[in-house]
């Protein structure tokens, strides 16, 4: 009986589900308030990571920006008082090194309160076949791009539970949906985020803190400067995203509480089918749209002397 109540009882609410998630394509969502939250950005000297904390800061939040690069978390300071902002606090963290991220925070917690938005943005790619890859910037690469996503989260998450509010946002990549020729340890660390960040949304969920929020980011490549160089075969279809629109879809996903976040919206049904079709057809389309060249003329961010 329990098992032909269950059934009857997952396939109404399968079906009510859908029906919402077609309702809400065509009715606006209302956006919550961050006006006082205290928000955390990793990478916030550059690109995405800037663009969302001046974002945050026109709408009243508190900022605390955390990049390795201390001319870069300046600027974004200064923008972000500009904007309004009326509390910013800058620190230099070196997101690849744990024990640094457990020091700054603990400052944080001391000087700015517990953070109730946490943005992990901060990222780095070799830009190398795996072959060529050197250990170290392989490293380098799951330290800055995952597992300072755990630290980050064991640091600010324990605060957000005890008050049942909060939000996790893991800006990942659609590099972390599928391998792409060429991003072999790049790819490997956006899966672990995606996962990480997946399974510790259900965490929350099976503990009943349904107070905290998950956002997972999945764009395709973002004109930051971090994949300079890069090309896509049909960019009517796959365009390199503009880092104006790409931050502004990850504003209005993280004011929605929506869970997951690709772009384009085309991706949506390459990554809907990719489980469905055999591996040879993968790879004919795979090649269709250019994955085996995304790398070809690779070069990335220039740093400045």
């Amino acid at each position: 009986m329990n098992f032909f109540v269950e059934t009857l009882n997952v396939l109404v609410l399968s079906v009510y589900y859908m029906l919402e998630s077609i309702f809400l394509w065509f009715i606006p969502i209302r956006k919550k308030n961050v006006a006082g939250e205290i928000v955390l950005i990793t990478g916030a000297g550059s690109g995405i990571g800037r663009l969302l904390a001046l974002d945050f800061a026109s709408r009243g939040a508190t900022l605390v920006l955390w990049d390795i690069s201390r001319e870069g978390n300046e600027e974004t300071c200064r923008l972000a008082k500009e904007r309004g902002a009326a509390r910013v606090h800058a620190y230099i963290c070196d997101c690849s090194k744990r024990q640094e991220i457990y020091k700054v925070a603990d400052q944080v917690k001391r000087e700015v309160g517990d953070v109730s938005i946490l943005v992990n943005n901060a990222g780095i790619v070799t830009g190398k076949k795996f072959i060529d890859s050197p250990d170290s910037l392989v490293e380098k690469t799951i330290e800055v791009n995952c597992m300072a996503h755990f630290w980050t989260c064991k640091a600010f998450l324990p605060a957000m539970m005890a008050s049942n509010h909060g939000h996790l946002v893991s800006i990942a990549s659609s590099a972390g949906l599928i391998g792409v020729n060429g991003l072999a340890d790049y790819c490997a660390s956006k899966f672990a985020a995606v996962g990480f960040a997946e399974s510790l949304a259900l965490e929350m969920l099976a503990l009943g803190k349904n107070g905290i929020k998950t956002t997972i980011v999945c764009p395709y490549f973002i004109n930051t400067g971090m994949f300079d160089g890069c090309t896509t075969k049909w960019p009517n279809l796959m365009p390199i995203l503009k880092s104006d629109y790409a931050a502004k879809k990850i504003m209005d996903a993280i004011l929605k509480e929506q869970v997951f976040l690709v772009m384009p919206r085309s991706l949506y049904f390459v990554f809907a089918f990719k489980n469905l079709m055999s591996v040879k057809l993968g790879v004919l389309l795979g090649d269709y749209f250019g994955a085996f060249h995304f790398m070809d003329h690779f070069k990335g961010r220039v740093k400045k002397d």
